[in-house]
């Protein structure tokens, strides 16, 4: 994953600090009223579940939950945004997958091909890039925050399907069933997580050079900014030095 989980991590502590909370809550808030449709109860509803445990991680007041859950369930009256998914290629070949939720489909479709033809990227067919990539537990750890061999037995035992070691960080990989027991597990050993979460995982990586690179950052920027998009997946590698010297010019 290398790249792709770096800028993942450097994104959500930039978030954490910036003023984009407003941001952060309308896309938690979209998520929380999608996931109770299938029903307002967490302890049967994994998806809210998930949701509820974002929210207080973005320090969300419990009323403002209360309220999106409440859209969702009907008992209070709201938006109703459409699920799917949008597919496209970025600088370099890169796929990309991205998950929308809109209240006019025709318009976000619009408005997200636009951004793509901007910065180096063109729209895809509905299943061209979608088979790059598979639903995943991902949980990032950096380097020294844990020793690999007790990372590595404290996530296999909780039931992890790999670890990965990169350049600075660990990757646990999940099954989605099972995130959720090894992120426990782990806050539970005092393990600090830099990122955690359901995400699509690419099968194979990019690897992109300075000009690409810098384009492609750019790219996910804009997407990121969208707020029709929930989450944007890439399977574009890029080398730390390059990373480093594209966020400095940036």
């Amino acid at each position: 994953m290398g790249g792709h989980s770096h800028w993942a991590t450097t994104k959500r502590h930039k978030q954490a600090q910036d003023a984009k909370r407003g941001k952060i809550f309308t896309r938690v808030i979209r998520e929380l009223t999608i996931a109770a449709r299938q029903g307002g109860d967490p302890d049967h509803n994994p998806r809210l579940r998930l949701a509820i445990a974002k929210a207080k991680d973005a320090n969300m007041p419990g009323d403002t939950m209360k309220k999106a859950i409440q859209r969702g369930t009907g008992e209070l009256p709201g938006v109703h945004y459409e699920e799917f998914t949008l597919e496209g290629y970025g600088p370099g070949g890169t796929a990309l997958l991205l998950e929308i939720t809109s209240d006019n489909r025709n318009r976000t479709v619009a408005e997200i091909r636009s951004l793509l033809t901007k910065h180096g990227g063109n729209m895809a067919e509905a299943g061209a890039v979608a088979w790059q990539f598979h639903k995943k537990g991902l949980i990032v750890v950096e380097q020294g925050k844990v020793e690999e061999d007790r990372l590595l037995a404290l996530a296999l035992d909780a039931g992890a399907e790999d670890v990965k070691v990169d350049e600075k960080t660990f990757e646990v990989i999940t099954a989605p069933h099972d995130f959720e027991a090894v992120k426990k597990a782990l806050a539970e050993a005092k393990v600090e997580a830099a990122l955690a979460e359901v995400t699509f995982v690419p099968q194979n990586h990019i690897k992109l050079a300075e000009k690409n690179a810098e384009q492609m950052l750019k790219l996910m920027e804009v997407l990121d900014d969208h707020d029709d998009v929930q989450k944007v997946h890439a399977n574009f590698d890029i080398p730390d030095e390059i990373m480093e010297k594209v966020a400095a010019a940036g």
